[in-house]
């Protein structure tokens, strides 16, 4: 199903059977790291054991019914994600995904499990993915947050792990109703859709500078058209940038200490597609410390596509965040 470059350094692409050596390398430096949080029988001890698992789920992949991938980090395997469960009849699957100490916080996770959900529900046609976590895997529960799924409760404690105690275990979950985005069409515009939803997700996650990660600002040009142009309209204040303008203070802000721990993700979104043009209306939310303070905020980014000779490109982008007045109208239910 999946094989992506997910970065220059990171790439995520199935898990099998052959892979067993490097799989047996890569638990036995999570083996304690991850034991809490998965069960028993995928922390394999031995050779043998990881071949065992691993043919496990490639024999579940060719019924359809599971499914297993790696994440290459450098060249090394370094963690995974799955489909814990994959029922075509029953319309629902469920996500989960583990990394060893060394992978974590590089914003390798989320942009993965959105992939997942995406391909889940636009190419397989299912109608609930679900999220399941224990109530203290705080790294887990904040994936949930960052795409958007809700809560849906917390059933009696159960066995997992490898401890064999009893432990609260949250389910979250999201619909295909309301996952971000249209639902495509047929032909050319699916891989015009994909190709559009690459680039947002290219651009956002260039500020990115959560854990160890550094930013990748640059990208924007990468993204962009070179006569591309991003306007501000914060609060009615009009400010229209070229490229460079754009880059160059955020690239210091985000390296210099000023802004840290910050990250912007996309959690809905309509996309327009005809012929050579495009266009996306995107509601996102941000997070992040800048100058020591913590803070969170949303808003409306409006974006314009072109088809170029190498592919599609952004061409203009404008945004709008909301102001805390307007926020706090929402919060009382009101419509900003």
């Amino acid at each position: 199903m999946l094989t992506v470059r997910l970065r220059d350094n990171a790439e995520l692409r199935p898990l099998e059977p052959h892979h067993a050596e490097e799989f047996l390398a890569h638990i036995d430096r999570a083996r304690t790291h991850i034991a809490p949080w998965v069960g028993a029988g995928f922390v394999a001890a031995d050779l043998d054991a990881a071949r065992t698992v691993l043919q496990r789920y490639a024999d579940e992949g060719a019924a359809d019914r599971r499914r297993l991938y790696g994440i290459w980090l450098d060249g090394v395997l370094a963690g995974g994600t799955m489909f814990v469960s994959f029922d075509t009849d029953l319309g629902l699957c469920e996500i989960g995904c583990w990394l060893e100490p060394a992978a974590e916080g590089r914003g390798l996770v989320t942009p993965v499990v959105r992939m997942m959900i995406d391909w889940a529900f636009r190419e397989r046609g299912l109608n609930r993915v679900e999220w399941r976590t224990r109530v203290d895997n705080v790294r887990s529960i904040n994936v949930a947050k960052r795409l958007g799924m809700i809560l849906d409760g917390t059933p009696q404690p159960y066995f997992t792990g490898t401890d064999g105690q009893r432990h609260e275990k949250q389910i979250w979950s999201v619909l295909a109703t309301q996952w971000p985005g249209a639902t495509p069409g047929t032909g050319h515009d699916v891989d015009a859709k994909a190709e559009l939803d690459r680039l947002t997700r290219a651009f956002l996650g260039a500020f990115t500078n959560t854990g160890d990660t550094r930013p990748n600002v640059g990208a924007i040009r990468e993204v962009f058209i070179p006569q591309g142009r991003i306007i501000s309209n914060v609060e009615d204040e009009l400010v229209i940038y070229d490229l460079d303008a754009f880059i160059t203070p955020r690239e210091r802000m985000l390296t210099d200490g000023t802004l840290i721990e910050f990250s912007e993700w996309e959690v809905a979104e309509r996309t327009e597609i005809f012929g050579s043009i495009a266009h996306r209306f995107s509601q996102y939310r941000k997070s992040g410390f800048l100058n020591g303070a913590w803070f969170e905020g949303s808003g409306r980014k409006t974006t314009q596509f072109v088809r170029t000779p190498t592919g599609w490109k952004m061409s203009s982008m404008a945004w709008d965040d909301e102001s805390s007045d307007r926020q706090a109208r929402s919060r009382r239910g009101k419509h900003p």
